[in-house]
C-alpha cells in the first residue's frame, strides 16, 4: 500500500532534490559563475559573496541529498523543514530586492528560484492522494 501512495508525491520530491543539488554544487563548486549570472554588472566579485555562495551551496547540496537517502518519518521531516528552509530564502530574496539591496533582476530571478523551491516543497508535502477515487489520504 505504502507504494501506491509514494508516486504522487515523488515528482516533487525528486525534482526539489534534483535542484538543490544541482544549485547547490554549482554554488559550492562554481560561485564565480553563479554571482555573474545574478549580477553581471558588478566586477570585481566579493569575496563576501563567494563565501555566503558556498556557504548556502553545502547547504543545499545536503538538503538535496536527505530528500533522495531519507525515508519514512525521516523524509517527512525533511520537506516540512524544507518549506521553512526555502520560504525563508523567498522572503529574504524578496526583501532584499524590496530594500534595493539587491538589483531588481537579480531580486526577481532569485525569489522566483526560491519561490519555485517553496511550492515544490509545499506540493511533497501534501497527503498523497488515493490514485483510485482522487482524493487526499
Amino acid at each position: 500500500m505504502a507504494v501506491k501512495h509514494a508516486v504522487p508525491r515523488a515528482a516533487p520530491l525528486y525534482a526539489l532534490a534534483a535542484i538543490r543539488v544541482f544549485n547547490g554544487a554549482t554554488g559550492l563548486l562554481a560561485p564565480e559563475l553563479l554571482i555573474r549570472r545574478l549580477d553581471p554588472g558588478r566586477a570585481p566579485q566579493s569575496p563576501a559573496a563567494v563565501y555566503a555562495f558556498r556557504l548556502f551551496g553545502i547547504r543545499t547540496v545536503l538538503l538535496g541529498l536527505d530528500l533522495l537517502t531519507h525515508y519514512g518519518e525521516r523524509l517527512r521531516e525533511d520537506v516540512h523543514e524544507g518549506i521553512l528552509i526555502h520560504a525563508s530564502d523567498t522572503a529574504t530574496a524578496a526583501m532584499l530586492g524590496l530594500s534595493g539591496r539587491l538589483p531588481p533582476r537579480t531580486a526577481i530571478l532569485t525569489t522566483l528560484i526560491s519561490a519555485t523551491n517553496t511550492a515544490l516543497a509545499v506540493t511533497a508535502g501534501l497527503p498523497p492522494r488515493d490514485c483510485a477515487k482522487g482524493r487526499r489520504t
